[in-house]
Order: C-alpha cells, then structure tokens, then sequence
C-alpha cells in the first residue's frame, strides 16, 4: 500500500460521495458581512481552503436563529434572504472538488455577544462557565421554534447547493448545553437523566431530517467526553447512539470538550499529541456502527492515514493545520512533508483571537489566511531592492513574502543562527515545535534565493554605501535590565542565560518576572529538576489561565511544586539571599542558588533614527516595534512586504 492509500480513499454515505477521508472541519471566522450574508473575504478565505484538495468541507458555524450567534459577523441561515451568498459559498467550496457541507448552529448561553444583548437562551437560567452572566430559560414554546429553525436552515443548505449538513452538538453550544447537567437542570421532560436532557438533541436531528430527506446525509458534530468535572462521558454517549441513529444521524463527529473545559482541549496545545482524541471516536465507530471523523491536533498526513487504515476512524479533521497550511494534502501527494508548514497549536490567530479579541480568523504563522483578499498575488510592478535587518518570525516572514512578489531581498542577522527569540522560546516543555516551525521558515527563505548574512550587524556606513530602497526593521526586543541593588552578584544571571542553556539552572532557583518569559523559564528549570520560586511584582499573572498556554504553564508549575508569589517586588540581592516587599512590608529570603532576571524586553529599533535621518524608505515591524506576539510579528512582517 501507499503512503497515504487510506486517507486518499473515497468514502461515500447516502447521496456523498466525499473523494478522499480529509476533511476541513467547521471552524468560525468572523469574516462574514455584518448582516450575516456571506463577504467576499469569507468567499476567498473558503476557495483558498478548497484549492487544497480536501474531501469534505464543512462550513463554519452558521447562525440558526437571530439569538444563537457568537460572533458579530457570523454566517447566517435563518432566513431564505441569505440564499444567495449561502449559493456562492457552496460553489466555491465545490472549486478544488471536494463535497461540502453547511454546519448549523447555536450558541445557548456561551456568546458574550448575545449575553451583553440581553438575548441569550439556554436550557436553565445558569451563567455560562466562560463569560459568567446567565441565559434566559427556554420555554417549551422557545424550544419548538429552535427546533423548527434548524430544521428551515437544513433545508436551505440543500436548496443552496451544500451536499451535507453538520449539526453542531459540541463545544458547550446550546446542544451541549442541554446535554450537561452543569448546563441543564430542567425538571421537565428535557431535563432529568442523560438520555432526558438528549431529547433536545433527538428533536433537532428529526427536525433536520424531515427537511432534507432521507438521502442527505446529516452529520452530528459531538462533544464524546464533556472533559470537566461532573460533566458527561464517552460511555455516556454511547447510551444515546442508537437513538441517534434512529433519529437520523448518518456520520459521527467526535471532538471534546467545551469551551469552559481546561487547558483549552478543543483547540489542544502542543502539551496534546497529534492524535489523542481518536480512541473516543473509535469507541463510537465500533459501539454504533456508524462512521465517524476523528479530530484531534493533526498536524501531518501521515498518522491520520494509520488512523484510517487501522479501522479507528473513517475519515479525520485537519482544522487549524488547514488554516496553518492550506496545501498541506496537495504537498503530502507529491512527497514534500517537508515542505508542510505544521501547526504549532498555539491559538494566538484563531480560536483566541476570535473569542478573547472578538476579531477574525488569522494564524499566527500563516499570514494568507484570513487575508486572502488582500495578500498581493505579485509580481510587484517596481521590484525593489529590500534590506531586512533581522531574521525572527517578522524579518523571516517579510523575506519569504518580498522575495515571492518578485523584490531583490537580503537578510541581515547580526547572530550566528536565524530565529531571533524563538530559540529561547521552545525552549519551554512542549514547545519544540516553535523550533521546528522557525528552522522551516528559514529554510523556506533560504530556498526561495534569499542570501542571509549572518553575523553581519547593518551599520551606518554599509547603508550609506550600497543604500537600498527599502529597509525593513526586524531587530526584535532586548532583554529588560532592572537597577537593582547586588545585580553583579556571581549568581545572578537573566532569563536567555538560562534558556540558551549558557547557564545551567541550579537546584534551588528565585525566578524574577512573572510575565511570559518568566513563566516559561520558570517551567524550563523546574523541568530540570530545579525547585523553583518565582516572584512578580503584579497582584496577579499577568499570563493568563483562560489561554491554553497559559492554563498549561500554571499547570506545569503548580505540579512542579514552584512557589508562585505575586504582588512582591525585588528590593536587592545578597550574597546568601534577596530582600523582597510584599503588600508594602518587606521580607529576606535566602536559600537561592541562582536569582534569574526574566522581567521581559523592550524594542530594538536603533536604526530607525540614521534611516528617518537619510530619507531611506522603512518600515519597523514586530518586537521591534512593539514587544508582542508571533502573530503580530508575521502579520508586520507579511504586510510589509506587500505594501513594498
């Protein structure tokens, strides 16, 4: 057999015939007109997807009813007024020839947009586990009407041209929400035991389909495993299956979690394996038997193929892979896995941009995704002679981008190795994967004919001399340096120390700085066996638990057993201890071999003075701009290059 037999297998269910098992699953992106009708970025945003070449793709969430949308611009199909945008965006999902389905959905209780509108429903009047603010109780006359209207849009999604519906029963959504007893604590027929509370469930999935017929086939999207305290299981599920069935269900989608479950599970970090959801959907495959996709941090083709062939699943989502890497089936069909640009299942331009920022889809990785409208196809008109002085995220993305439009690019990196701070960055458990991620890009780079100076800091006299036309300033941030009493003390040492491994972190070390790169330093030693306590000076984290990396970072620390104490500022340093103030009285501490400064950076951006002085075009992007992300540094850097 071949690589990938199983995976570029087609599979057929009902009037479906999907031509290979990949599938990009639903996946909101707040790129749809304010009125709900589909724009001309969704419209790009999904042919870019089809070009790819995935069996089936099923649309993003698409609003059932006027109170169930989570997003401001949010895809629509309560009324036959969206018909023909809805029309336009089964065709361009049909573009690359795969299948494509439309995804139906409430949002209950978890849309912040809809608890602020005072118009959120739910099961029973308890406040949401993220935004922490109440539904109103559904009456047994508002049940009738969602019912009703999943079953209205279903039929639109048929009219429209859509080959299948999905059903979205996962992630703490309304279906969920009836599901959950932490949700649903009704007394009358929706309520009571599991199979009680899924008689909402049953309703919509009859609802669904009576409207379409019985050979279209219906997808359920489900939560298998609630993945928080006293919420339901796998088992749990299996009770329902044939109920589920009988009602109509053709194909299983099994995911997990909600979004008030910890660590971010349905959008899982690295600390995840590629994989690790896919025994609960194939206790349903061989408890039902009905098909079922599996979902779970894919990131190559390779094990999904082992997935299918092993019989644990039918077909398998590539969600956020499919926003990293458009292409990544077409360069697994040719042999180029190393050409696949993987996710690094760091959330930053997806999920958590859209629900903590309330902004569209974008990767922190991919700059074309969620830009497909206004990414340049190139050539450029006037090919430029560009300098970019630095090769982190911003200055590696740049390159890769002018170079593609056709300019005259060179890297400068005054370091001996590309990557700029991402080589301290991966140095945190479960973060290889960064590593991996910057080394791809410097190779695409290097690939695409972009010559990279290394070890070549620019100077003033080389842009006098050769002066180019444009300049594009990636110099990254530097290390933040504290005045504090004792800093010269032989055990004191900063953060890059530590995580460029020139210093080894010793048994029993005081961590300053409680923001990211003190958090992960912090991690770094612990996980070589250090005892770790970390002081900030901030009452609380500034790294916040509600984010996946950040939920994992508590996590690891607090297993560790590290002392995280906020509030406390360091005063000065010892010889044998550090004097610290808490809440205003102050304490000695001692018993530290090392004291490790991580209390962050600042810009790096001394050649934007001499460029402003000679009137040589620049532009400064990422930390040195502005000490941020890696999302904001590739979208600086990408834009950068298309604005040349």
């Amino acid at each position: 057999m071949g690589e990938l037999d199983a995976l570029l297998s087609p599979f057929s269910i009902k009037s479906m015939t999907v031509p290979n098992r990949a599938v990009l699953p639903p996946m909101g992106t707040g790129l749809a007109n304010p009125d709900g009708t589909a724009s001309d970025a969704l419209l790009a945003y999904m042919k870019r997807q089809a070009q790819g070449g995935v069996g089936l793709l099923i649309s993003e969430i698409t609003a059932i009813a006027t109170n169930g949308l989570v997003l401001k611009k949010q895809l629509a199909a309560w009324d036959d007024a969206f018909l023909p945008g809805l029309k336009q965006l089964a065709a361009v999902m049909h573009s690359g020839g795969g299948k494509a389905a439309m995804q139906l959905h409430h949002g209950g209780r978890e849309s912040a947009y809809m608890l602020k509108k005072g118009m959120a429903i739910g099961p029973s009047p308890l406040p949401s586990l993220i935004y922490g603010h109440p539904p109103r109780e559904m009456t047994l006359q508002d049940i009738d009407e969602i019912v009703a209207a999943y079953g209205s849009a279903a039929a639109r999604a048929r009219a429209a041209g859509f080959d299948a519906v999905e059903i979205h029963g996962a992630h703490g959504y309304l279906i969920t929400q009836f599901l959950s007893a932490i949700s649903n604590q009704r007394s009358d027929e929706f309520g009571g035991d599991f199979k009680s509370r899924a008689r909402f469930l049953f309703e919509v999935v009859r609802s669904v389909r009576k409207s379409v017929g019985d050979d279209f086939p219906v997808l359920l999207r489900i939560s298998a495993e609630e993945y928080i305290k006293n919420g339901y299981t796998v088992d749990d599920v299996l009770t329902i299956l044939p109920d589920l069935i009988g009602s109509g269900v053709d194909i299983v989608h099994a995911s997990v979690g909600t979004h008030g479950s910890p660590a971010g599970i349905t959008s899982a970090p690295p600390e995840f394996d590629v994989g690790f959801n896919v025994w609960r959907a194939e206790k349903i495959k061989k408890a039902g038997p009905i098909p079922v996709i599996a979902v779970g941090r894919f990131n190559d083709p390779r094990p999904a193929n082992d997935v299918i062939a092993r019989g644990e699943a039918d077909l398998v989502a590539f969600g956020r892979q499919a926003l990293c890497d458009p292409d990544y089936l077409l360069k697994a069909r040719q042999g180029r896995y190393e050409d696949i640009r993987r996710c690094i299942a760091c959330n930053q331009g997806c999920i958590e941009r859209e629900m903590f920022e309330g902004k569209s889809v974008r990767c922190a990785i991919n700059p074309e995704t969620g830009m497909e409208i206004v990414r340049p196809a190139g050539p450029a008109a006037n090919p430029r002679k560009v300098w970019i002085v630095g090769s982190g995220p911003a200055g590696l993305t740049a390159a890769f981008e002018a170079k593609r439009l056709g300019h005259d690019v060179t890297v400068f990196e005054k370091e001996a190795q590309t990557g700029g701070n991402i080589r301290y960055a991966c140095k945190a458990p479960h973060k290889e994967i960064y590593l991996d991620w910057i080394e791809f890009l410097a190779k695409q780079v290097k690939d695409a004919g972009v010559p990279i100076q290394m070890k070549t800091p620019v100077t003033e006299p080389m842009l006098t001399e050769d002066r180019p036309d444009v300049v594009i300033v990636a110099t990254g941030g530097e290390k933040l340096v504290p005045r504090i009493d004792g800093m010269d003390q032989p055990h004191v040492f900063d953060a890059w120390q530590i995580l460029g491994e020139t210093v080894n972190p010793a048994k029993a070390i005081l961590v300053v700085g409680g923001g990211l790169i003190g958090m992960e330093t912090a991690c770094f030693a612990a996980a070589r066996g250090s005892d770790v306590t970390l002081i900030e000076q901030l009452p609380s984290s500034p790294v916040p638990k509600f984010t996946s990396h950040g939920y994992s970072l508590h996590k690891y620390l607090r297993q560790a057993g590290a002392l995280l104490r906020f509030g406390c500022t360091l005063k000065s340093i010892t010889p044998d201890g550090v004097v610290i103030e808490c809440d205003g009285q102050e304490e000695r501490l001692s018993s530290f071999d090392q004291v490790v400064i991580a209390v962050g950076m600042k810009p790096r951006n001394e050649l934007k003075a001499f460029l402003a002085e000679k009137n040589i075009r620049h532009v400064v992007v990422g930390d040195a701009l502005k000490v941020r992300r890696i999302m904001e540094a590739t979208e600086e850097g990408a834009r950068a290059a298309w604005e040349l």
